[in-house]
């Protein structure tokens, strides 16, 4: 039922009617009464200790765009690295071989490459000593291996296996500076061969079960780890993003069914050729081994001897980050995104209650619970920023059309081939949905549609929130759910920024939304992340060649976004060659945590280190204002 056609709840039909200032100033209003009890201002000082009145809450000013290899700040702020790829875990531990030769038993016990996203654990009643949990997305053979090229050999698989997955590492604040603390009994490295379980209505399905595991519970490993969410009873989640990839097929003639084909397996796996030496991702040997792969995983970072549960119920698909929010009746929501042209965005709410005063009690929360998929109304056709309507879709077995009839047996099998299921009720094609996060102060949330070059290539039209023919910049998609409950299956949506060059291409669409100027502009936005003050920061993971259509956008960057106003600046750049990616802050919002991944990914970088004939190092880099005040204020 269209709601708006009922002229049904008239709040909805106001919301998107409304400017997109006025989209946020009523969110604003909603959520503080819904969420916070009070005005925003005062919950922003309490927050994060500063003055966060309405068009001064970017407290810098913007930067230029850069294409030097290093990190470029503001004025008045400086970084140092927290840990960089191959940092020994263990007192004791191996160090890191610039020169490619270290084992791969060696590689398990070291921080893993290619950060990507992170989240922040505070230890209890200690405002100096925190965990981070951090992805290891994929790593670059070209300085992985001393021979600089494809695996070799077994043990050259293992060593890429190792390279990828999660790292747990404490960090300590010293007089005022977050150190890592190598020793702790709390580092821990979750790899492609640690043992994994499985949890939620997929587990022990036929669809799971392997020569190795024949109940289809137990699995080996976690990789391609994107991006990340934080639950609210203390436990990280890993997003598996790419799987498919390390899969292929030792026959040149393998037949991959309908499934298989959607979720991007190819017979000679995608460069990364784990199968010609592992017959684990071999196809033509373990066809199941690829359906244990693409989920949410949930980890306990307090607890290095527990086993983490990869969560069916929130589906499979190229996974980019999980939001977590509340509905109203205090159930989990997690949102998520599926990282790959014409996909979809998805939202998971729990059966159960989220349970605040014992955390244990929230162990298999995410076992038991429904799986939506979004479906986008018409925009209204506004030129600018479109925005419009839309609803949650439940992807349910025996209803909206998710039967029999069209493939399925049972949910277990929706959720193994939830990519399926979503284009079964028809959701909408999305331009690459990476980072979705919430918005602290109104509850309102954010998802970065990065980009769509191949728009018509893949059959998927243009319009709604993907408004563009060949969308080499992405936009920001922003929504509202009905009532400001997250629980609710209409929402408003419009979008907060489209990217764009309007130095390249003044007047034009392609110069993107009224607040994108040729002193801001960037494009490919990626990771995102609010601090506790309401800016929203953003990542981008684009193109660095600074020529053609990204003339003048230099490397990739991290900006910050004032949400009221529209504002954007440029806050940071990194070195050559590099995605910045991963975003966390500490307690007292002073030091802000930021991943800087394959730097020098084509060559001419040797970041962070700088070294005569260095080797560039992924890096997590801790951010500090030098008076000592709050990022960004």
């Amino acid at each position: 039922m269209n709601l708006l056609e009922e002229n049904q709840p008239t709040d909805l039909e106001q919301m998107v009617g409304l400017s997109r200032r006025g989209f946020i100033s009523a969110g604003a209003l909603c959520g503080a009464a819904m969420f916070l009890g009070g005005n925003l201002l005062t919950r922003s000082v309490m927050a994060a200790g500063v003055n966060a009145a309405p068009g001064k809450l970017l407290g810098f000013d913007s930067i230029a765009a850069a294409t030097r290899d290093t990190l470029t700040l503001p004025p008045g702020y400086s970084a140092s690295v927290l840990i960089s790829w191959g940092q020994p875990l263990a007192k004791q531990g191996p160090a890191f071989d610039p020169s490619g030769n270290g084992t791969a038993k060696a590689q398990e016990v070291q921080f893993g490459d290619n950060n990507d996203g992170m989240s922040l654990f505070p230890f209890p009643g200690d405002d100096n000593r925190a965990l981070l949990a951090i992805n290891n997305e994929y790593t670059n053979y070209r300085y992985l291996y001393a021979h600089g090229g494809q695996p070799q050999s077994l043990e050259d698989v293992r060593k890429a296996q190792a390279s990828e997955g999660v790292s747990v590492i404490e960090i300590q604040r010293k007089d005022d500076q977050w150190h890592f603390v190598q020793g702790s009994s709390y580092n821990r490295r979750i790899h492609g061969n640690t043992p994994i379980k499985f949890g939620g209505p997929a587990a022990g399905h036929p669809w799971l079960q392997t020569q190795a595991d024949k109940l289809g519970r137990k699995v080996l490993g976690t990789f391609q780890n994107c991006a990340n969410g934080k639950t609210p009873w203390g436990t990280y989640l890993t997003c598996e993003e790419n799987f498919t990839d390390c899969f292929g097929s030792s026959h040149a003639e393998h037949k991959f069914d309908a499934a298989q084909k959607r979720y991007g397996v190819v017979t000679g796996s995608k460069e990364i050729n784990w199968h010609a030496f592992d017959p684990r991702f071999d196809m033509a040997l373990n066809p199941n081994e690829l359906n244990r792969h693409g989920w949410v995983v949930e980890i306990d970072p307090f607890d290095p001897q527990s086993t983490p549960v990869k969560r069916t119920a929130l589906g499979r698909f190229k996974h980019e980050n999980a939001a977590l929010a509340e509905t109203r009746d205090g159930r989990a929501v997690a949102y998520m995104g599926d990282d790959e042209r014409g996909e979809f965005i998805y939202r998971f709410i729990s059966r159960d209650r989220i349970d605040h005063k014992n955390p244990k009690a929230n162990r298999d929360l995410l076992d038991h619970g429904t799986l939506y998929v979004a479906r986008f109304d018409n925009s209204d056709g506004h030129p600018d920023r479109p925005k419009g309507s839309g609803e949650w879709v439940e992807l349910t077995f025996g209803k909206n059309g998710i039967d029999a009839a069209s493939g399925f047996a049972s949910q277990a099998e929706v959720l193994i081939h939830a990519r399926l299921a979503a284009s079964v009720v028809e959701a909408t094609r999305m331009d690459r949905p990476e980072w979705i996060v919430v918005s602290p102060i109104d509850g309102q949330v954010y998802c970065t549609l990065t980009n769509n070059s191949k728009r018509g290539d893949d059959g998927m039209p243009a319009g709604g929130p993907n408004p563009r023919e060949k969308n080499v910049y992405g936009q920001i998609l922003r929504w509202q759910a009905l009532g400001d409950d997250h629980g609710a299956d209409r929402f408003g949506w419009d979008l907060f920024v489209v990217a764009g060059n309007p130095s390249v291409h003044p007047g034009t669409a392609k110069a993107g939304s009224s607040n994108i100027t040729p002193q801001n502009m960037f494009n490919s936005p990626d990771g995102l992340g609010f601090d506790q003050a309401g800016r929203l920061w953003i990542l981008s993971d684009g193109d660095y060649s600074n020529a053609g259509d990204f003339a003048g956008m230099g490397n990739n960057q991290m900006l910050c976004a004032d949400p009221a106003s529209g504002e954007i600046r440029r806050f940071m750049v990194g070195p050559v060659g590099c995605e910045v990616t991963g975003i966390s802050f500490s307690p007292d919002q002073k030091t802000l945590f930021v991943g800087i991944q394959h730097p020098g990914e084509s060559g001419h970088s040797t970041f962070p280190e700088h070294l005569p004939n260095g080797k560039p190092r992924s890096s997590v880099m801790a951010i500090r204002r030098e008076d000592g005040g709050i990022i960004g204020a």
